[in-house]
């Protein structure tokens, strides 16, 4: 039996039935419980005397300190461990790695303690030490993971992957409906997830190129699920917070912040054709001003670029939906706004994908589309989409007394386009400079157009404005130490970026050496840039240039045929710390170019195909080896 020994004096402001309370309740309390008392109880006399108002979850508190004007401040006395939740990101184009950093600044303003972690820097085995995760992964291409993210999804994946019994996660998946295995990734992790043991906490979701506000839903969602399953050890405490209100001078509007959610409206200033008369391509050099934008870049960076639709096609799919133009529809600002105006401005009206079929076929079921659309059906789908547009769809397959609200539903959000940027702004200031190649094809019967090259080709007049902002692009990047050596392969218009490399390394005066590495169809009329790289190699910038124009030989020649024929050198640049790049197409050049570098590791090198796979997983590892494909 404990003591009854008195604790409460009997002039303390409690009835003597809670001081008999308070006596029985202290003479059996442990050191470390007074000891979080004793914070807690300081914590409460401080918010009794700001008279100020606390959020949940609650902390201990020290004695209040004085703060400067107009701060929240929070003192906590006992240390607590709050719950751990791993938000793992594999990334591409920085979506997926810009919605887990917001995901990591929203958990950390909850009970959680979260960790960002890229998945480029993990491995599996970590995750089988976590009880919280969070995903965020995007879909490259026809169903690949990120190109950082290819090792730990091999990993994730293999025979030999942890298990992971304890874990919770949730799973957000970023794709583009226009290919058909869109969100493989996030489906991939999802399911794998499950299959080593972990258990689903929140159900997986897919977002098309407009994610924002499903991702933001999602999130919100997914973070109230883990702070409920949440529990804290013994030592947890409540935390306040402290809001001191004083009265202080008005502060001056902030400046208008351009970005992703607010676009600058860039001036076009120059335009010029870089091809020569008698090519079959035309390639543009952009220049944009960015002047009062408060927007920089680095070399490296993208350009996103929101372009509006070709009133043509537009007219063209209005007509075909037996619509009118002047027909009004509800924006998402709630505003009404004519039928032809809302498509030309917010809505992808070219791009067509399977989910676009199975809307329309949801709608007004057709049996051919039925047929297309069966599971068994799939490489004649793809046969039907490859050249068409959501034009042919609408003629082909018409809907009887389609309304304009049908036809909107049909059509997701006109998404940015991002290009590499040119130029570096140690050259060139408030500028920024692009390589676009206009597409212009011709299938099932019609002329077709790419909607944003040829946005930039055709209906922008020089002195017209065009919405942008910038992408930051932190994993294709020049090497900090200006000495190193870089080898750069671009054929085509992956180009852009070592031009604005080549321009950075000598605004800064860099001793590395450069070695570039080029390659079009024809010499005389597709060298894209030729002057600006033998001013290059003449101030002693560019050190060497290896080009292969397919055309101009009998068998053709590409930038990998280069490399092999460069193969001794090639290698010694490596064994000297090179660093190496790739920018360009992403469906045979990357790969190619890929077998080509292992080819001469195993060659120059003498090693074996496994150590070659090795070397250039430690090139990456070391961001020796970096690809901005497309």
């Amino acid at each position: 039996m404990p003591s009854k020994r008195k604790i409460i004096p009997d002039n303390a402001p409690f009835s003597p039935q809670e001081a008999e309370w308070l006596d029985h309740f202290f003479t059996q309390m442990s050191h470390e419980q007074a000891t979080w008392l004793n914070g807690f109880v300081s914590g409460f006399q401080a918010l009794q005397l700001t008279g100020t108002s606390t959020r949940t979850p609650l902390s201990a508190l020290d004695a209040s300190k004085s703060q400067p004007n107009n701060r929240t401040s929070t003192q906590t006395a006992a240390s607590f461990e709050k719950p751990k939740l791993t938000i793992l990101y594999g990334s591409e184009s920085g979506n997926a790695e810009g919605l887990a950093a917001e995901a990591k600044k929203l958990a950390g303003k909850r009970n959680l303690k979260p960790t960002l972690l890229d998945m480029a820097d993990s491995h599996p085995s970590e995750l089988a030490r976590e009880s919280n995760l969070l995903v965020y992964v995007s879909t490259w291409g026809e169903g690949d993971p990120p190109e950082r993210a290819t090792t730990f999804y091999q990993q994730l994946m293999a025979d030999d992957a942890p298990k992971l019994d304890g874990l919770q996660f949730a799973v957000l998946g970023l794709g583009d409906t226009s290919y058909e295995q869109f969100c493989k990734m996030g489906k991939d992790f999802d399911r794998r997830l499950e299959d080593l043991g972990a258990s689903r906490i929140h159900p997986r979701v897919d977002c098309d190129v407009d994610y924002e506000d499903t991702a933001a839903s999602w999130t919100k969602a997914v973070l109230d699920a883990f702070e409920a399953t949440a529990e804290p050890g013994p030592d947890a405490e409540v935390v306040f917070e402290v809001q001191e209100e004083r009265a202080t001078a008005a502060t001056p509007a902030s400046a208008v912040v351009y970005g992703k959610k607010n676009p600058f409206p860039s001036t076009l200033t120059d335009r010029v054709v870089l091809n020569g008369t008698g090519s079959t391509k035309e390639t543009l050099h952009l220049e944009l001003s960015l002047e009062g934008s408060g927007l920089t870049y680095e070399p490296g960076d993208a350009l996103a670029v929101l372009p509006v639709n070709c009133d043509e096609v537009v007219t063209d799919i209005v007509r075909a939906a037996n619509l009118s133009n002047e027909q009004t529809v509800t924006n998402k600002n709630g505003e009404s706004v004519d039928l032809h105006t809302f498509i030309m401005t917010e809505c992808d009206a070219t791009v067509l994908s399977k989910v676009f079929l199975q809307k329309y076929h949801d709608l007004h079921p057709n049996e051919e589309l039925a047929r297309l659309l069966h599971p068994d059906n799939k490489s004649e789908l793809q046969q039907f989409i490859w050249g068409r547009e959501i034009l042919d769809v609408l003629i082909d397959f018409p809907i009887p007394n389609l309304s304009a609200e049908n036809l909107t539903g049909l059509l997701r959000r006109l998404p940015p386009r991002l290009y590499s940027i040119a130029s570096s702004m140690k050259a060139v200031g408030d500028e920024v400079h692009l390589t676009v190649a206009a597409v212009r094809y011709y299938t099932h019967r019609r002329h077709r157009k790419g909607v944003c090259s040829t946005f930039l080709a055709d209906r922008v007049d020089i002195g017209g404005e065009l919405p942008v902002y910038v992408q930051p692009n932190k994993h294709f990047k020049l090497p900090s130490d200006g000495d190193t050596p870089i080898i750069m392969v671009g054929p085509g218009t992956g180009i852009a970026p070592f031009r604005a490399f080549l321009q950075e390394r000598q605004a800064v005066e860099a001793k590395g050496r450069n070695w570039l590495f080029f390659g079009d169809q024809r010499f005389s009329y597709d060298f894209l840039y030729q002057l600006e790289w033998q001013d290059f190699h003449k101030d002693g910038i560019l050190t060497r240039i290896d080009t292969a124009f397919s055309r101009d030989t009998p068998e053709k020649v590409y930038v990998q045929h280069r490399m092999l024929e460069q193969g001794r050198e090639l290698y010694a640049w490596l064994q000297e710390g090179a660093s190496f790049y790739v920018c360009g197409d992403a469906s045979r050049m990357a790969h190619d170019v890929h077998q080509a570098l292992k080819s001469v590791l195993m060659e120059q090198g003498s090693m074996s195909e496994d150590n070659a796979d090795a070397y250039l997983e430690s090139m990456k590892k070391e961001k020796r080896y970096q690809r901005d494909v497309y």
